[in-house]
């Protein structure tokens, strides 16, 4: 019986709002909500247990970056010939964090349906995509395509990929799988009735992403189609080099476990996370967790010395992945207090402080006994999509995509008006170099806005 369960687990205000008939609260919906809740999970939560400590700051260092200048080198040669044989081997897979909803884009959908494209208005699930199909081929080898969906848009996200048949992948090769979610408390630790009559409930968190391949049976499809390496990145970057050979051969031939991409901070101002070494380890720290000494700390030349912003690109091992979820070691969680929507005792709209838990993604580097971390230039490889205007929105991004492919024209001679909006479908050249083969299909000049595919 639902009550007697509510009333073993210390929630006895919803089992006697379910005794009184109580109209605002759904029995079904409590039921399924506490079918997908790890209730021994969340009283260890709530004790304190499981939770993220903040490191000793005393002892932080800037991290080992190796320079995007790098991958000009000859010694880069060898780093990418090993992550293209692994390609070759069918060895890597691609990883999308897709739970994410397009309110603040104007749109209720998924993010990955968002039009980003700066002249065919592809949608940033279609761009990833193509770029994987245009791997697949060059490899001979189809790159499994693993996307992490949420409760909420799961259903729309696999109808917007079969409606648009895949966009040329095997749906064979193409896996979903739910975030998992988690029931925000109030300050005594009490499960908060949400408005629609179910217990207000959360995403777990990035982090979640490797709880939910265990639980989802994706790390044993993972094994049987022999991959040992996963490409993970979130939806909103349309500018992504998706399984970059370099990175790939990097991350493999120096035997780490998980590997990031940075990105140069635009300033001290900027609000994105960086990668330091703290107690002799690579962690990410939040802009917000920074002290101002750090923020603004500069190097002998007078420029900023943390300065390698999380670009949340990632190389992760897929054993380091199930050490990681088994059932001695987990991620750590984050309290983050919240002001929630609930209602009354009565049923009335009401708002209260709460508390809701989640995981980073991030929080693995510390727990890697190696990892690389590899400089990307912004302009190449970041251009994510969060907001409408301004910083890291829509407008930005789709201003860099037509650069980057501008440069790459410029950089075979062509002419291109400056006004003009350029894009190169993936499937015709993944990246510049790729161009040089296409010569005499391309116009010698570009005078309006153009798609070449």
């Amino acid at each position: 019986m639902l009550e007697k369960r509510l009333r073993l687990i210390g929630q006895d205000h919803i089992a006697k709002l379910l005794e009184e008939d109580a109209p605002f609260i759904s029995r079904q919906e409590i039921e399924k909500d506490l079918g997908q809740t790890d209730m021994s999970l969340v009283n260890e939560l709530i004790k304190g247990n499981y939770l993220y400590h903040e490191p000793d700051m005393e002892n932080v260092a800037p991290a080992e970056i190796i320079p995007a200048s790098f991958a000009e080198s000859d010694e880069a040669r060898s780093y990418r010939k090993h992550g293209e044989e692994l390609l070759k081997k069918g060895r890597v897979a691609v990883l999308i964090v897709a739970g994410g909803q397009g309110s603040r884009l104007g749109i209720e959908a998924p993010k990955g349906v968002v039009e980003v494209s700066p002249v065919r208005s592809k949608s940033l699930f279609q761009i990833h995509a193509e770029k994987i199909l245009a791997l697949s081929r060059r490899y001979s080898r189809p790159v499994p395509l693993f996307i992490m969906t949420s409760r909420e848009n799961d259903d729309h996200t696999r109808r917007y990929f079969k409606d648009h048949s895949f966009f040329g992948l095997n749906p064979e090769d193409v896996f979903f799988f739910t975030q998992g979610m988690l029931p925000s408390v109030a300050q005594d630790g009490k499960l908060i009735i949400s408005r629609q009559g179910g217990l207000f409930m959360n995403p777990d968190g990035h982090g979640g992403t490797l709880a939910a391949l265990r639980r989802n049976g994706c790390l044993e499809t993972l094994e049987s189609r022999g991959i040992e390496e996963i490409f993970f990145f979130q939806v909103d970057n349309p500018l992504v080099f998706v399984c970059d050979p370099l990175f790939i051969g990097l991350h493999s031939l120096r035997g780490a476990q998980m590997s990031s991409k940075v990105v140069r901070k635009r300033d001290f101002g900027e609000k994105v996370g960086i990668i330091a070494k703290v107690e002799g380890k690579a962690r990410v720290i939040e802009y917000s967790d920074m002290s101002d000494d750090m923020r603004y700390a500069v190097d002998d030349r007078n420029e900023i010395l943390y300065w390698g912003g999380n670009a949340a690109i990632h190389m992760i091992r897929r054993d380091f992945i199930e050490s990681l979820t088994g059932a001695d070691r987990r991620l750590p969680f984050h309290r983050a207090h919240k002001t929630i929507s609930t209602v009354d005792s009565k049923g009335n709209p009401a708002e209260i402080k709460g508390v809701k838990f989640e995981t980073f993604i991030f929080d693995a580097l510390p727990l890697a006994e190696n990892t690389i971390t590899m400089e990307v230039i912004r302009e190449h490889e970041f251009a994510p999509v969060k907001n409408r205007t301004g910083e890291d929105s829509l407008e930005s991004s789709k201003i860099m995509q037509s650069n980057l492919h501008k440069s790459w024209l410029k950089h075979l001679g062509i002419e291109v008006g400056s006004e003009n909006l350029v894009e190169i479908c993936p499937l015709f050249a993944m990246e510049k170099d790729d161009l040089a083969a296409h010569i005499e299909h391309l116009p010698i000049k570009i005078v309006k806005d153009t798609y070449i595919g």
